[in-house]
């Protein structure tokens, strides 16, 4: 009796799992000889690392890219946020990738801390960034048959317009933590997290933004424990992950500002006017939206652009930010790995 009454419950806890997760648990894979197979590669000298020169309308530049792993068949480009920030605050792959047998590559788009950093503002632009993007895909000699695309936050816009113009070359897109349209995201900044903000110190900030004056200390002093450790990352500031602060601390303000303005509370640069809610449909390729119930942007809205997605996909952390991939990295993870094997599989 003990013994049958032992095989239901074991049984119960796998379909409970099962039915939590949407799937089955991710494959863990021991990096061994081939994962580490760098046969006929031309990066080992530099341990993976590759400068690629881009061609833009103001002469070429390099942009730093670093591989990890070796999988023919699913390849990942990160396309960090900001823009204008690195890609070290997705160092946290690091520890889920390459046991999942990964192939993944960091990149700096050009204008962050890696890659050169040219000064003509003309070169910020969505066009510009796209046509970058697929220069690396060329260099890396990603297609159709392996190359996954994941976007973060102002990634995740660039992953979008890149898909709308080269989805011929992409095997899945995954979407963390970025909705379709900049109106969208500024209406739910007024409608639904600033209202929820100590009103007093709310008016100083915007004060402080409209005297062009958020290099003040008293600027983060005021939005840190208010808006960054509420939505950006559900930690005090004191314990945010070190790769985190390293890549915050080498952000490019310049262009930062320039597109996205001066705070994380909605846009109000070149981006201001960005909506692609329309187009998403178009997309269809297998594509994963990544929300967060306290990101910055509306995770119902998120759940909804999954929907309009023809092979969409949506994964919720319901204890994460707009850094999920560090405050609810459990689950960010699990979701990510269970969709990258699955479009491998296919």
């Amino acid at each position: 009796m003990k013994r049958r009454i032992a095989t239901l419950l074991a049984g119960l806890a796998l379909l409970a799992t099962a039915d939590m997760a949407g799937a089955t648990t991710p494959t863990t894979i021991a990096p061994g000889s081939g994962y580490f197979d760098n046969s006929g590669r031309d990066d080992v000298l530099a341990g993976g690392v590759k400068m690629i020169p881009i061609t833009t309308p103001r002469g070429t530049f390099r942009v730093w890219t670093k591989r990890v792993g070796n999988n023919p068949k699913l390849k990942v480009l990160l396309l960090h946020g900001g823009p204008g920030a690195t890609h070290e605050y997705f160092e946290a792959f690091d520890s889920y990738f390459p046991g999942a047998g990964i192939e993944y590559y960091y990149y700096d788009q050009l204008g962050s801390a890696y890659s050169d950093q040219p000064k003509d503002p003309s070169l910020w632009t969505i066009d510009r960034y796209v046509d970058e993007v697929e220069q690396v895909r060329q260099a890396l000699h990603l297609d159709k048959d392996n190359f996954c695309l994941l976007g973060h936050s102002w990634g995740g816009v660039l992953a979008i317009e890149y898909a709308l113009k080269y989805q011929q070359h992409l095997k899945c897109l995954v979407i963390s933590n970025m909705v379709d349209s900049i109106p969208a995201y500024n209406a739910y900044a007024h409608k639904v997290l600033m209202p929820a903000m100590d009103q007093k110190q709310l008016a100083e900030v915007k004060k402080l933004e409209a005297e062009h004056r958020t290099d003040d200390p008293r600027y983060m002093q005021i939005l840190t424990p208010m808006h960054y450790e509420q939505h950006v990352l559900r930690m005090p500031h004191a314990q945010w992950p070190e790769p985190v602060i390293r890549s915050f601390s080498h952000i490019n303000g310049d262009i930062y500002t320039l597109m996205q303005g001066p705070s994380e509370l909605g846009a109000s640069g070149r981006l201001l006017n960005w909506d692609r809610s329309k187009d998403l449909h178009r997309i269809t390729v297998p594509t994963l939206v990544i929300g967060a119930q306290y990101d910055t942007m509306d995770p119902k809205y998120m759940a909804g652009m999954a929907k309009k997605l023809p092979h969409g996909q949506f994964l919720l952390c319901p204890k994460g930010s707009h850094m999920a991939m560090y405050d609810d990295q459990q689950i960010y993870f699990d979701g990510l790995i269970r969709f990258l094997q699955h479009v491998e599989a296919k």
